[in-house]
């Protein structure tokens, strides 16, 4: 399940109405402390997407190093992202050349805040599960905070250039009206976000024990299942980061 960053070209409109009227609120990203982030980060292509063709693409939790963030502050628990849908940060076209705007450019960053989103819609629609329950403190304004708490700390990490326009829009267009409505999904968003079982198969056909997690949630049998299948999988590796490997 995606959540934007900036939503299609009616979200980057009105991303410049609230720079005009002042009318979003702002994260003053220089007082935001790095934190930690640790794992590997895995993104598979499992098909072409929608009418666009740019593919549809899941993160997939390495069972063996899973991808966390660890805020500065010391009583926080690190926030580990499921298998879920993701199309990085949503970026439109129209501003993707310009550096910083690179849909992908701050992934790891992406990938928290979209399981944050996740986590909170399913909470929303009566879900229980432990993994989601550890975000539900998490507001709708935190939530942009710890996104620009990881991106603050790609950049102090070296791991990417620092850019205070990217940052700044970015920040900003995720406590944008367009991402409170995201926020505020009406109840189903849920199951309706969760990947489909046939992409689970081929997710953990590629790479066994990451779905082990999410089956559970919903009561899928997928290893089951991949059992029977006798071809190498589908799905494709497109990303893999070890964070552990950093300097």
């Amino acid at each position: 399940m995606t959540h934007s960053i900036i939503k299609g070209l009616s979200a980057t409109l009105s991303l410049l109405g609230c720079f005009v009227a002042a009318g979003c609120q702002t994260i003053d990203f220089d007082k935001l402390p790095s934190g930690k982030f640790s794992g590997t980060l895995i993104v598979m292509w499992v098909g072409e997407g929608g009418k666009a063709g740019d593919g549809k693409f899941v993160f997939v939790p390495d069972p063996h190093n899973r991808l966390s963030f660890t805020r500065a502050e010391s009583s926080a628990a690190p926030i580990i992202p499921g298998v879920m849908y993701t199309d990085g940060g949503s970026v439109p076209k129209v501003v993707q050349p310009f550096r910083g705007f690179n849909p992908w450019g701050y992934a790891p960053a992406y990938m928290i805040h979209d399981w944050i989103f996740t986590a909170h819609h399913c909470i929303s629609d009566g879900k229980q599960d432990p993994a989601y329950l550890a975000m539900a403190k998490i507001d709708f304004h935190e939530s942009g905070v710890i996104l620009g708490e990881a991106i603050q700390t790609l950049m102090a990490k070296k791991l990417v250039e620092e850019n205070d326009i990217s940052k700044f829009a970015i920040t900003t267009a995720v406590l944008s009206p367009v991402a409170r409505n995201l926020w505020d999904a009406e109840g189903g968003a849920c199951d309706a976000g969760a990947v489909k079982p046939e992409h689970l198969r081929e997710i953990e056909l590629a790479v066994p024990g990451s779905t082990t997690d999410e089956a559970r949630r919903r009561h899928i049998d997928v290893e089951a299942s991949v059992r029977t299948i006798r071809r190498p999988s589908n799905a494709v590796v497109v990303g893999r980061v070890s964070f552990d490997r950093q300097p």
